[in-house]
């Protein structure tokens, strides 16, 4: 898979670009190959191509931050993806249809007509 690995110091990110199997972590250090880096800051990259079409050729699967940073960079071809986390929800075009109250069983009373209280004797006539 190819993949960032975090480098750098607090709260001043810069990441490698590996080639590393599925199963491990970025953080295990177990590298097959470094094909370059990436600073998000400046948006500096160093890229060997050459070895990033290799592997896919291969088999690698890039993640989606590193297929759309290709994508960029015009190394790949094809549409970027969503590398936003599954629970972030998505913005729809239409508004969600409002639901209208349903009718109450019992009816209820007018506003301004009397009303029978239960402690109240009707006057005989």
């Amino acid at each position: 898979m190819i993949r960032f690995q975090r480098i750098g110091r607090t709260n001043d990110p810069a990441f490698r670009i590996a080639v590393l199997e599925k199963e491990r972590a970025a953080k295990a250090g177990s590298v097959v190959e470094l094909l370059g880096t990436y600073n998000p800051r400046s948006k500096a990259l160093t890229l060997n191509e050459e070895a990033v079409k290799g592997w896919i050729a291969k088999g690698a699967q890039p993640t989606d931050s590193i297929k759309n940073l290709l994508i960029n960079k015009g190394i790949l071809e094809g549409k970027k993806v969503n590398a936003l986390p599954k629970k972030t929800p998505q913005k729809k075009d239409e508004p969600a249809p409002v639901a209208e109250p349903k009718p109450a069983t019992a009816p209820t009373p007018e506003v301004g007509a009397p009303t029978e209280s239960v402690g109240e004797e009707k006057p005989a006539s």
